[in-house]
């Protein structure tokens, strides 16, 4: 896939910042947040990785979802930090998400939060915890309510995000409350009230993962609610037969539509995994996939690859 300039900008950014930890303050690290507030699209593939990808999801018997387009999957190893390697399959489809996109919800909170518009208090932070990690369709709807559709598309528009891409494949959307009201601003380009493309949904994780979500603190924050997830399915139950692994996530099931997005940290490797598929055996699948994503990445294939090119 040709280079784009800002996947260029991209890498020399991740080049000059802090290896010492998640958003270690320095300036090196504050001059690479202002070059990746430029959109981060991710859109570099790494061969190697795509191989593996690709194998990894014959081995699991997916050709067929991946031919019907009924899973999409993007990943990103951060381990070597000036290094960062993506890899996707149908990772611009776009998906009906479900609970995934509350993460744009939390976004969009923390926006109004950091300009003033929005009071913190221990309540608002009671409601966005509920919402993430146990996924509590009340709170999604009450913290939507405080923010409003409008807030919440104009924040995932916004150049320095782009998580929804009104010129290409759409992305991260909330149109809809998480109640029985019917939607008020369904996506543009592909009528969902809900949706993501797993690509979006790894570069949520990524511009997370550097502080660059809002800024460094409030990256944090988010960060934080992230993570210890109360509902031990998909990504986690899959991961369970790993417990040093580390997990930050936020995950969506309804009827045979299920979604799962994650930054981990396992053995001295971090990376991002995102995984969206449409049929009735998702949460099997996911379970299943997470296990063979790590392996990608944990077991030495990854990081053989990343120590032949430095």
């Amino acid at each position: 896939m040709r280079l784009t300039a800002s996947a260029i900008a991209l890498i020399v950014a991740v080049a000059v910042t802090s290896t010492c930890g998640l958003y270690s303050p320095s300036e090196a690290g504050d001059k690479a947040s202002n070059v990746l507030a430029t959109p981060m699209a991710l859109e570099q593939v790494d061969r190697g990785l795509q191989a593996e990808l690709e194998v990894a999801l014959e081995g699991l018997d997916l050709q067929r979802l991946v031919r019907q387009q009924q899973i999409g999957v993007a990943m990103v190893d951060l381990t070597v930090p000036e290094e960062l390697r993506y890899a996707g399959v149908n990772d611009d489809v776009m998906f009906y998400a479900a609970s995934l996109p509350k993460i744009a919800v939390l976004l969009t909170v923390f926006e109004k939060i950091e300009a003033g518009e929005l009071d913190d208090s221990p309540a608002l932070r009671r409601t966005l915890t509920d919402m993430i990690r146990i996924s509590s369709n009340s709170a999604a709807t009450r913290a939507i309510r405080l923010v409003g559709f409008d807030s919440i598309a104009e924040t995932l528009e916004k150049p320095k995000y782009r998580l929804y891409d009104l010129t290409g494949s759409g992305g991260l959307w909330v149109g809809k409350a998480y109640d029985p009201t019917p939607a008020v601003r369904r996506d543009p380009l592909f009528n969902y009230s809900h949706g993501a493309t797993a690509r979006q949904a790894a570069r949520f994780f990524a511009l997370l993962e550097r502080g660059l979500l809002v800024s460094r603190e409030r990256s944090r924050e988010m960060l934080e609610i992230l993570g210890d997830p109360g509902i031990k399915h998909k990504f986690v139950r899959g991961l369970s037969v790993r417990p040093e692994a580390t997990i930050y996530r936020k995950s969506g099931s309804f009827r045979q539509h299920h979604a799962d997005a994650a930054l981990i940290e396992h053995n001295g490797h971090r990376y991002i995994a995102a995984a969206l598929v449409d049929d009735p055996r998702g949460g099997q699948i996911l379970e299943k996939l997470i296990v063979a994503l790590d392996d990608i990445i944990v077991s030495g294939g990854a990081q053989e690859t990343a120590t032949a090119r430095r």
